[in-house]
Order: C-alpha cells, then structure tokens, then sequence
C-alpha cells in the first residue's frame, strides 16, 4: 500500500489527495501501465516468414509537406504538351530509361541506389499527412485542421514506437524510437491552425513523436504569396548559419541550481506516484503523463542522445554534403540518430512563415521549384544515400521520401504559374534497408495523370515500411473504445520493392 508523508490536501470533491493516491496505485480496471498499452496490440506473425522481414533496424522519413509534382521530380513528361510538361526539362539518370527533372542532377547520378513508385494512387486530393502516414482507412476534410480528432489513427512512428516498446517493456531507449525534425509540425507558420498528422492519434500524446527545436537562423531571403498575404524574410529550407543546431528541450542543460543529483531525488518521489491513475475516461492520459515523465528522465541522462546533436563533431565536408539548409542540416542529424540507435526518425520540410508553402506550389511554381526545392531536395537525398552507403547504413536504414498527394497535370496560368493538388497518380521513393536499387514500380500515363500500371496505395507504402522494419502490417490494434483493427487493413506489401 502506498502511502506519501504530508498533510493531506482536500481537494474541490471532497476525496483527500492522499486518498486519491492511494485509490490510484490501485489501477483503474487492474491496468498498470504496461498492461494498458499491451492492450492496444498483437501480433500474428504472419509475415515473417516472407523476404525482407525485418531487414531495417532504422528508417528516416523524409516527409516533402504540400505535394511535389510528380512531373517536375521523379515522373517527367517530356513528350507531353507545353502546358503539362513545364518549363523544366528532363534528364537521363544512371539507370537505362529511368529519366529524372532536370532539377535533380545529383540524384540522377544515384538512381541506381532507389526504387521509384510511379503509381502511387488514392482519393483524397487534400493535405492529408494523416491519411498518408497512418493506416485510417477514410478521411474527410475536416479531420485535415483538427489534429486531435479522436477518430484519428496513430502515426506510423508512434506504432513503431508502440510496438518496440511491447518487446522490450521494461527499457527505456537512450534515444527515443520515434524522433521528428525540425521541429513540431505544422507549428512555424501563420495564416491557419496546425495541421493533423505526426500524432500518436488513439493510443494518446505521448506517443507523439519526440520533437527537436531549431536553433539557429536562415540565411537567404524569400518572397512568398497566400491568395493575397505575402510574405517576405529568411527562409531557412534556402540556407541556415553553420552554427544552427536543433535540440531536444529534455537533453538541454538543466535550469540553474537544478542539478541532476536533484533531478534523481525527484524521480524518487514521482516514482512513487507510478501507479496513479485518474478515475474513468482520463485513464490514458494519467498513463500518458507517466510516460512523458520516465522518457523525460532518461534523456536527461543519455549522453548518447547529446552527442547525437553534435553537428559539429562533424567535418566541413560531411556538412556541405547535404547542403547548409534546414533539410539538409535536420538529415545529416537525422542520420547521427539513427547512427546512435534512433528507430524512426521523421525529417519534414514543413511550411515555414506562411501557410500554403512548404512544397505547396500553387502560385509562384517555376521560380520555387528552380531556386529552392529541387535544389534542396537534390542536394539533401543524394547527401544523405552517399553517407549512409559509405558507413555502411544504407543496406540496414530505410529512407522514405514521401508526401500526401501530388500535383495536377495541367499548369495553372498566373502568379508565376502553379500546379494545384492531384492525388489521382503521383510518386514516391524508397531505399536502402531491404529495398532493390535502380528499379521502376507502377506506370502513368502520357500526362502523368492516372496509373495505367500496378497502382500502389499509400497503404502499401505503410505496409511494406513495417514489414521491412520487422513489423508485421496485419498486426492488431485497438482503439480507445477496444475495437480491434490491423495496422494497414487495406494495405499490402509491395513484393516488388523488397530486394
């Protein structure tokens, strides 16, 4: 029985804090913490026996928010009319018949090192970061501004996070198995509220993903337009300082007189609120505290996380790369974590001081894609791909370069042109951990409006990502009210990618 010495506290019902405690360290329903979130799944292991189970030990996600056009990145159309194929021409890669944008001649020279989804297909031409990074099989508009809805579903590295964390309940990661760079998401521009997506979604927000600050400032000046706001200062995705760093608020210096003797001392007392519980509903949230405070703890004392941080144990040459920008610099990171032991690692290239930015080209298309994104976008993945092969990373690290949609096919006049939201056919691309290399899945057609070829799901991706880390995508999850459902229950492996 516990018992904490002190007066009691009567508290507005009546009840004694005391008594509280004690009715706490009980367990609402006999549930400790442990077995409340071994509740949420199990596995079937159904497909470890099939290839490439299990072949990644990490993956980063580079998440390119607002849709890339599949026509000016990875699926060219240069026989198509002028007004579909652009203003940007095409280029031939590495790989016979496997042409990139122009924009890409870096990458074209490491196309043998990728598998390409050119099919990729669903009917939600909105900015649903949740619908592509979960398995929720529906999603309608509203839930796009609400990221708390709880009819969302948990983000695939909250579930990874989950799922590791079942097989080994009673350690705690000196780097957190789930990780997202640069920062929150969706929290660094103006114009709307933040967007749904990364979020631990029904099994609550503390598997949310362990987000970074940037610390730093950008460097190049941007002009960038809203319908009729426009916005003009340094955009750090065009250049960051060398002295720019991103942090964790858990792994930075205590405040002054907090030693960590006496953080120690006040884990002892908190440890011996381990078991309460709030009464009813808010159950989970009193198990979601408790595991914000233990993760807390241990990164305050994970000198592997710190030096994880530490850009500038890296060479000058290392740093130029991956380009002296916000994505080049979060991947270069993002790849010291997974290095240290990091699990899933999130790197977005998010909207920054406007909403409707990010790689949301609407307006302004041609200038964007030439001066900022596909220059930062060729620089940051073949960086990355180099680095990781020549450590020796590539064959046991997942990379993922997605996005919710893709962009129409017909430019659309003025504002120095745009292209507009299409999620009918667009592309995404994979490597390393399991993934073949120099290979082509799916077919569009001559205006790369529609698969005419394999079409892949969202799902899929999700599907053959947790296969590939050792995850088998028909394990069940349950949802607050219990009901049980599989990680991706429309979505299957993409035997074709697995190498």
């Amino acid at each position: 029985m516990l018992r904490i010495l002190g007066g009691p506290k009567r508290l507005c019902d009546g009840i004694t804090r005391r008594d509280l405690l004690h009715a706490g360290s009980i367990g609402l329903f006999g549930l400790n913490l442990a077995e409340w979130n071994t509740a949420f799944a199990t596995s079937t292991d159904a497909s470890r026996v099939s290839a490439g189970f299990g072949r990644a030990k990490s993956c980063i996600m580079i998440y390119l928010y607002g849709a890339p056009s599949q026509l000016e990145t990875f699926d060219p159309k240069p026989d198509a009319p002028a007004e579909i194929r652009g203003e940007l021409g095409t280029i031939s890669s590495i790989v016979p018949g496997l042409n990139v944008c122009e924009g890409l001649r870096r990458m074209a020279g490491l196309m043998d090192r990728v598998t390409v989804l050119r099919s990729v297909t669903h009917q939600y031409p909105i900015h649903g970061v949740a619908f592509a990074t979960t398995g929720i099989p529906q999603m309608e508009l509203a839930m796009e501004l609400a990221p708390r809805d709880s009819r969302h579903w948990p983000f695939i590295g909250s579930v990874v996070d989950l799922i590791d964390e079942q097989n080994q309940p009673r350690a705690i990661p000196e780097v957190p198995r789930n990780l997202m760079l640069p920062w929150s998401f969706s929290t660094q521009r103006v114009g709307e509220i933040p967007r749904a997506g990364p979020y631990g979604g029904f099994l609550g927000g503390s598997y949310d993903p362990v987000a970074t600050q940037f610390v730093g400032k950008g460097t190049v000046k941007a002009h960038k337009t809203l319908t009729t706001m426009v916005w003009d200062d340094v955009e750090p995705y065009r250049g960051i300082s060398p002295e720019s760093r991103f942090q964790l608020s858990a792994v930075s210096e205590p405040p002054p007189g907090l030693t960590l003797d006496r953080l120690d001392r006040r884990r002892d007392l908190l440890g011996q609120f381990e078991d309460v519980r709030r009464l009813g509903e808010n159950q989970l949230h009193a198990a979601s505290a408790d595991r914000h405070r233990a993760l807390a703890y241990s990164l305050m004392h994970s000198d592997r996380l710190r030096r994880a941080f530490d850009l500038g144990a890296e060479s000058e040459s290392t740093r130029d790369l991956y380009g002296m920008t916000l994505l080049g610099q979060a991947c270069l990171n993002a790849r010291r974590l997974v290095e240290a032991g990091g699990r899933f690692v999130s790197v977005f290239w998010d909207e920054y001081g406007l909403a409707g930015t990010g790689w949301d080209t609407h307006w302004d298309h041609y200038d964007r894609m030439r001066n900022e994104l596909l220059p930062g976008l060729d620089r940051t993945l073949s960086g990355l791909l180099i680095d990781l092969d020549r450590r020796g990373l590539l064959d046991e690290t997942l990379v993922l370069v997605l996005s919710e949609h893709g962009r129409t096919p017909k430019i659309t006049p003025g504002q120095g042109g745009g292209r507009d939201h299409w999620s009918r056919c667009y592309s995404v691309v994979m490597a390393g951990g399991g993934v073949t290399r120099g290979n082509v899945i799916g077919r569009s057609d001559k205006i790369g409006s529609d698969p005419v070829e394999r079409p892949i799901s969202p799902k899929d991706i999700l599907a053959t990502t947790y296969h590939l880390l050792g995850i088998d995508p028909k394990t069940e999850i349950r949802d607050r009210q219990g009901r049980p459902s599989t990680l991706t229950p429309t979505g299957e492996v993409i035997a074709e990618a697995i190498a």
